[in-house]
Formats: C-alpha cells, structure tokens, sequence
C-alpha cells in the first residue's frame, strides 16, 4: 500500500539534517523490527529518523506491559512519582519545568499555503521558510534519547467518522499519555495496515543528550527547550512541534490533530471537528436527547460534561468532555462521536463539592501533573476540598502551607494543573462512548462567562441565528489564556485558538450545513455566570444547570413554551423547573433581562471584532447583526415580569 501524497493524506518528504545524507540512518530496528509493511509509513519514520537521530527507535503497542515498562523507567528518572498505592493505585505526580506549564498560543502556527487561509486570529507562517526552520531546530534533535513510534485512532478504530494518525516523539510522558488519550498502538497500526490514510505528527522536546561533536550531557526530569514551535501544515495533514513536554503540546492527537487539523479535513470533506462536550439526556419518560456544547476555559464545561440533575427523574451520561467530531448521517442528522479515549482535565476548581464523578473518576490510574503532593502521598489541589491541609509540597516541589501562600499569593497547584485519565473510568460514562457511528445530535449549546448582558438561556430561531450566535461568544479572560485577566475575549464557537483556518470561512462552512444535514440540530445559548450588582451570581450552577437542560430538551420536544426576545427566545413565565429552588424574583428577572442600550452597544462591539475578516465574513452574519438591532430599535418585544412568578 502507499498513500497517495494529496491533501487528504500524509506527505512523504525528504527532512535531511545538516550533514546527514539520505540512507546514513543511524538508528538501528527499522529494517528488521518494524512491525508494520507500510512503506510509506516506514519511509517517513525513516525519515525522521535521520533528521532527529534517536540513539533507538522503538514502535508502540498500547500494552501495559508498554505502559509498566515506561512509568517505572520515568520514575527512576524522577519525571514521575508514584502516588500513595492505598491512597490512589495505579497513579503518578509529574511535575513540569516552570517554563512549560500550558499551551503557547503565540507560538503556534498555521502554515497554510496563502496568509489569507489562515486568517487574522490565526499565527500564519509561510511553509517553506517554517519548514526550513523546523528542519534546523530538530535536526539531532533525539541525540542519546529513544524515538517512539506512536500509532493511534481518533475514534474507535475503523469508524465512519474515526481518523488515524502516527506520532512519532522522544518523550515517554506524551506516550503514555497518548495510551490515555487516544485508542493507541497495533490495532490502530493494524488499520494503517490496511491502507487507512493517516496524519503525521512529529514531537521532540528539544533536549538532546548529546551534542553534534559527541559531548553528553545529563538528563533532567522535565526536559524542554525554551524555543517552542507547535506547527501546523492543513493541506498536508502535518503536525511538527518542539519544545515542549506539556499537554496539548506533547499530546498531539488534542488540539494539534482532534481540531486544527480535523477542522481544516472537516471544511474540504463536509463535517465539523468541533471543541464541544457531548452528552446524552434521558428524561423520566425514557425519551433520550443528545447535546453538544461549546465553551471557552473555564466556563464549566466539564462540570456540565458529568452533570448531575437536581431534577427528580432526569439521567445525565457522559460521551465526551471537550471535543466532538460531528458529521452528516445515513439519516440526515448530524453524528457526532468523542474521538477521544481519555480526559485531560484542569484539576483547580474541580471538587467533591462542584464534580463530585469527577472525582470518582480520579480514583485510580491517573497521571497528575503540576498538582500538590500531600503528607500521605496523594495529591491536592485548590478547590478539591473544603479545607486546605496544613502542610504540602507544591507543584514546584517546595514547602507549602495556608500561611506561605497567604505571604506570597503562591498556589499549591498551578492554575493549569491537570489530570490525564481513561475515559472507562468516568462513573458516568455512557454506552455510546463506543459507538463507532456516533450518536444523533438533538441540541447545540454555547456559552461563555458573562457577567452581565448576556441571559441564562437562550434558543435561536433558526440555524442562521444558530451560526451568529456561536459566531457571538465572548468570555471573560483566565489566567491560563494570554491577555488581561477579566478582559473580555472573543471566542467564536470557543474554537479561536483551534481553528485551523480563517474564521471567517469557519462560519461560513458552519452556515453551509444548512444543505448538507436534513434534520439539524437546535441551537441555543446559556450563561451560568450572570451576577448581580452586588458581584453575586444569580444562579446556582453546578447541578441545579439540570434545569436548564430540561427546559431545553422540553422546548425539543415542543412541551414549554419561549417567548421572543431580540436575542432569542427564553423561557416563559412558569416553563422553567424552579421547584425547591430559592432565587429571588428579583434575580430571576435579572437572568433574563434584555437591556436595549447595553446590547446596542454589544452589537457595536461585535460589528468591530467582524470588522477584522474583512470581505471574506459571511453576509448572513451581518444580516444577524442588523435583525437584533433592528428588532432592539423598534421594541418589539416585551420585558418579562419573572416578578410575577411565585417562587417558595
């Protein structure tokens, strides 16, 4: 089998090093134990090899064996320290080099091959020259280290909407991580195999041991590279990164391939590769929805992820916590599947109290990396307990206590601290985790952060109003993102540091859904994090979000009804399940108030932030901007009187 060298596939070409010449392979098993006949596959392996000249090149196979052999040679290295066996089985502490704690948004690149194909929220550069500069920064790059060879699906292997890629690193932390995170190793070689077309994903953390003349130097537990690149190719489906141990800079079946390469496939073959949980809801009547959602960090996503209804009767399962590959289906409905195997979830905030499956989740068989380590050999994090304990080693592994971080504003975690576990853990999991042919998507939902303006719940009146309003997002800035924290963020469809493309295309092609899928999903707004004048929120979050849920799927299944506001319609009077919850009328009315000269002078900001995409934003997304104010000018619509409403 050879893959043809298009668009659609990977491109075989010649990465030779600075006095190195095709054939001078210095990396030994490639001939001989190669457990693939690939030749495309072993042709750029081959390749990379010479480029990065690993002193070994070792190809994986998913097993535990693998995973035992790796996690005790990280622990003798001191990369991982295994947690306390009673306390937490089967799980280890990573702690980061303080330099490599998070993505790098400034220094990740769209290489599209014209500027304007990437587009003005987008870091492009031009392919040959970063080319050339990639093939200098890994050149020698793997000296004195082992290559591993990491085979892995996206999906469930050999699925209709799976995808299969090779990522190739010196990094044992990223391959066990990728066992977590993707259905890894022979099975997914066994389909390349097969002539599945596959993307490739090129990973160093730019350490080498030994240098160009031969002199060694010492290894150290989180090795990095102050220069970073994470690098995307769209046309040809490549990824090269460097630099970096950390997250979804390692792991590049994440954002690099599950969205700024599968966005860029899902624009040329007609499907979206979107940043949305997914879940599936049963209401006490035995009838099952599906729901996708979309939200910027920070915003709860995975709290809604594992949601747990405070409403008698209602069921939430888990299918996905951050990212949904959805394409049109036999039945004219858009199918969605997780083509993730894991979660990789920011562990700060994340509590008994506020994700209680979460933490069940988080039992065993966990890598933790940049959390507190305890007295006893288990982990903490701020937001984990109600009490601080009196004593840890922090993230950085030096002393902490409640009075230490009170002096110096330290945390015990990072803010981005994170846990990297196994889907089959998650309590909450639903059978259709594993459906190849995913599931059918009832509802889109999308949220930010918002303070004010923006109402609890909304529900657009057609797909275009859909597309504008994901178009719409905007949240207020976290510490884990660049910027003034607290700042407001433009965020379209929470997609604006993934998109592999111009955005302004990316709405456009989101629009042209329209005639691909026959029966397309509702779309609808919320916002958990409204708040009063006094700073405190309105609505209790956390479970009580169940009541949005059904109302949501009510209003699906036409059972409540709306009524009309500029900004869509929300719950009428009544139709929302308030029973047994304590909120004033006085917030209720808050939650849902549309105030007409703060959302004209909304508009007037998101006509600016459109202003950047120039000709190529798509007019039906101006359209939506004239309907509102049109509709705010001439008052046509009522305020609610949720005053009226008697709530015990």
């Amino acid at each position: 089998m050879t893959i043809q060298l298009d668009a659609t596939t990977t491109t075989q070409r010649p990465v030779t090093g600075p006095g190195q010449t095709p054939g001078s392979l210095r990396a030994p098993g490639l001939e001989v134990s190669a457990p693939t006949g690939d030749p495309a596959l072993l042709a750029w392996v081959r390749d990379i090899a010479r480029l990065t000249q690993p002193d070994e090149v070792v190809w994986c196979d998913g097993s535990q064996a693998e995973h035992d052999r790796l996690t005790a040679q990280m622990v003798a290295a001191g990369t991982l320290i295994p947690l306390n066996p009673e306390l937490r089985p089967g799980s280890f502490l990573a702690r980061s080099a303080p330099t490599d704690v998070a993505r790098v948004e400034s220094r990740t690149f769209i290489a599209s091959h014209r500027r304007e194909d990437a587009g003005p929220t987008n870091n492009w550069r031009e392919p040959g020259a970063l080319r050339e500069e990639l093939d200098g920064v890994f050149a020698g790059c793997m000296r004195g280290r082992t290559m591993y060879v990491v085979p892995f699906s996206m999906g469930p292997v050999g699925g209709p909407i799976s995808q299969l890629g090779v990522q190739v690193t010196d990094s044992p932390y990223a391959v066990v991580s990728m066992r977590i995170m993707t259905r890894m190793g022979a099975q997914a070689l066994a389909a390349i195999d097969e002539g599945l077309p596959w993307v490739p994903a090129v990973h160093s953390v730019g350490f080498p041991l030994v240098d160009a003349i031969g002199r060694a130097r010492a290894d150290v537990p989180w090795p990095c590279n102050d220069l970073k690149y994470i690098a995307h190719f769209p046309e040809t489906r490549e990824i090269w990164s460097f630099g970096s141990g950390y997250g979804g800079n390692a792991l590049l079946g994440k954002k690099c391939f599950a969205l700024r390469i599968a966005s860029a496939m899902a624009r040329d073959e007609g499907w979206l590769a979107e940043h949305m949980l997914v879940l599936k809801v049963t209401s006490p009547q035995e009838r099952v929805f599906h729901l996708a959602a979309a939200f910027p960090s920070a915003c709860g996503k995975t709290n809604l992820a594992m949601l747990r209804p405070t409403v008698p009767g209602w069921r939430v399962e888990t299918i996905g916590d951050d990212i949904a590959w959805m394409r049109p289906g036999p039945d004219g409905r858009l199918r969605a599947i997780n083509p993730e195997a894991g979660f990789f979830g920011v562990a700060p905030g994340t509590g008994w109290s506020t994700n209680p499956t979460a933490m069940e989740m988080l039992s065993r068989d966990v890598i933790f990396t940049n959390v507190a380590l305890t007295d006893d050999g288990d982990v903490w994090w701020e937001g984990m307990t109600d009490e601080t304990p009196e004593h840890l080693v922090d993230w950085r592994g030096e002393d902490w206590t409640p009075q230490i971080g009170a002096q110096t504003g330290r945390t015990a975690a990072h803010p981005n601290a994170r846990f990297t576990v196994a889907a089959t853990r998650c309590p909450s999991l639903a059978d259709e985790f594993e459906a190849p042919e995913g599931v059918a998507i009832d509802a889109i939902l999308f949220g930010g952060r918002r303070r004010s303006n923006v109402p609890l719940v909304t529900q657009a009146v057609d797909w275009s109003a859909g597309v504008f309003l994901g178009a719409s997002i905007s949240s207020e800035q976290t510490a884990a993102a660049e910027g003034t924290v607290g700042a407001l963020r433009h965020d379209p469809f929470a997609m604006l540091p993934f998109s592999g493309y111009n955005m302004a295309d990316y709405f456009g092609h989101w629009l042209s859904m329209a005639d691909r899928v026959e029966h397309l999903p509702q779309v609808f707004g919320v916002n958990w994090f409204r708040r009063g004048d006094d700073g405190r929120f309105l609505w209790p979050g956390f479970g009580e979000n169940s009541r949005v849920v059904e109302w949501i799927c009510r209003r699906l299944e036409g059972a409540v009804p709306a009524e009309h506001t500029p900004v869509g319609l929300v719950p009428a009077p009544g139709s929302l399940d308030l029973d047994g919850l304590d909120v004033p009328a006085a917030d209720l009315a808050e939650l849902f108030a549309v105030d007409p000269a703060a959302w004209s002078a909304e508009l007037d900001e998101l006509q600016a932030y459109f202003a950047r995409f120039g000709d190529r934003l798509p007019r039906e997304i101006g359209r939506n901007v004239d309907r509102v104010r049109d509709e705010l000018r001439a008052a046509r619509w009522t305020q609610h009187r949720w005053d009226a409403w008697a709530v015990d």
